[in-house]
């Protein structure tokens, strides 16, 4: 895992936390608070705190200012003090008001879907008696802070410029590790693929198993026929290939391999070449054939017949692919069943409402993963470290 994508996963949110539910009745939002699930309340500092830590992660130690409505007067002096591009003319207030109000507005969006998904993650966790270790997550964290980090003053800076403190880092990774626990619970049983199962899909799909005949060739491609029969006499004569196919090709990219066109399947090449190189002898000098390209002239250097892999042979192919698609049906199928359910126990306060909540906006089923949207992390692996949420 590399430095970028380590960091990425201390100092972004969790992916796929959508999957997951909790069960209990939502309430009206407490005054203080910004939602509430079930009976755990997700608090304006709360909020306060990790809308911070997503404006300077995205400032990367540069200047930062969180956007402040419903004047966004810090925001726009902040922006004011940036230079306009050259050749531009500096925005209006109107114009910087509209900004920060933009950037307020994706922020809040991404801090309330993480802090509601955590919420769900958590609370899954310990309906289902899934717990992480202490010492699990200390261990991970520390494995991830030594891979990206060189030495203590880089995680130090890294510390400052993201806002974030160890023990924000510790619950992300806790978070991730939770998430894995429950993934893999949700598809264990769906890992179980019987000899049945796998011979039913062998036969269905045998040819999926096939290796089709592959010809290895030697071909030059000319301008015109005659040329094309000038190379055919030069071969003939035992001119090398190399040297024919350096006098009279035109074509730049067989003509770099020598002439060479290894492991060619039938229906690979252009219809008049296609047919006749398979149909041709081994070691014949044949053509010239008229393609749209040209004419050819081509020699076949090598056969390699076709093959049908056997069910044996095919066995733990079919079965990792089978395991997988199982996995991935039970994933879907308890996302589809259960993330509207979960929705009905998060209620959101007036000015926080997003799709995660139950008295939210409309949701754009065309972003939903379980309507075809961006794929959840496949079964018992991490999420995708570079979402660019806090």
């Amino acid at each position: 895992m590399t430095h970028a994508s380590i960091k990425s996963l201390l100092a972004f949110a969790l992916v796929g936390l959508t999957t997951l539910v909790v069960a209990g009745c939502g309430n009206d939002v407490p005054p203080g608070a910004v939602a509430k699930v079930g009976d755990s309340e997700i608090t304006q500092d709360e909020f306060d705190k990790w809308l911070k830590t997503a404006v300077m992660g995205q400032a990367q130690g540069g200047a930062a200012a969180v956007p402040d409505p419903p004047d966004y007067a810090k925001c726009v002096a902040a922006k004011r003090k940036t230079p306009a591009p050259e050749g531009q003319s500096k925005p209006t207030e109107a114009q910087l008001k509209k900004q920060c109000k933009d950037e307020y507005d994706q922020l809040k969006t991404e801090v309330m879907q993480f802090l509601i998904q955590a919420e769900w993650v958590q609370q899954e966790a310990e309906q289902q008696n899934i717990n992480v270790s202490e010492k699990a997550v200390a261990k991970s964290f520390a494995d991830q802070k030594k891979q990206a980090f060189p030495t203590d003053k880089a995680y130090n800076e890294f510390l400052k410029t993201s806002g974030m403190s160890e023990e924000d880092i510790l619950f992300r990774v806790k978070l991730d590790q939770l998430q894995q626990k429950l993934t893999k619970k949700v598809t264990e049983d769906s890992t179980k693929v019987s000899d049945a199962e796998i011979e039913a899909y062998y036969e269905k799909n045998k040819k999926r198993f096939a290796q089709p005949e592959r010809r290895d060739l030697r071909v030059v491609l000319t301008k015109n026929e005659a040329k094309a029969e000038q190379a055919k006499k030069a071969l003939e004569d035992g001119d090398s290939w190399n040297q024919v196919v350096k006098q009279y090709s035109i074509d730049e990219a067989s003509k770099a391999q020598a002439g060479r066109l290894p492991a060619v399947a039938e229906g690979q090449q252009e219809k008049a070449l296609d047919e006749a190189s398979f149909t041709a002898e081994k070691g014949s000098i044949e053509g010239p054939v008229k393609t749209q390209f040209g004419w050819y002239v081509f020699e076949v250097e090598k056969i390699t017949p076709s093959s049908q892999q056997t069910l044996e042979q095919s066995k733990d192919t079919i079965k990792n692919l089978l395991r997988s698609e199982g996995q991935q049906k039970a994933l879907d199928k308890f996302i589809k069943d259960f993330r509207e359910e979960y929705k009905e126990q998060t209620d959101c306060a007036e000015d926080f409402r997003i799709p995660e909540c139950k008295n939210g906006p409309k949701e754009d089923k065309s972003k939903d993963p379980a309507a075809g949207g961006p794929a959840q992390p496949a079964p018992e692996q991490a999420p995708n470290p570079e979402n660019p949420t806090p």
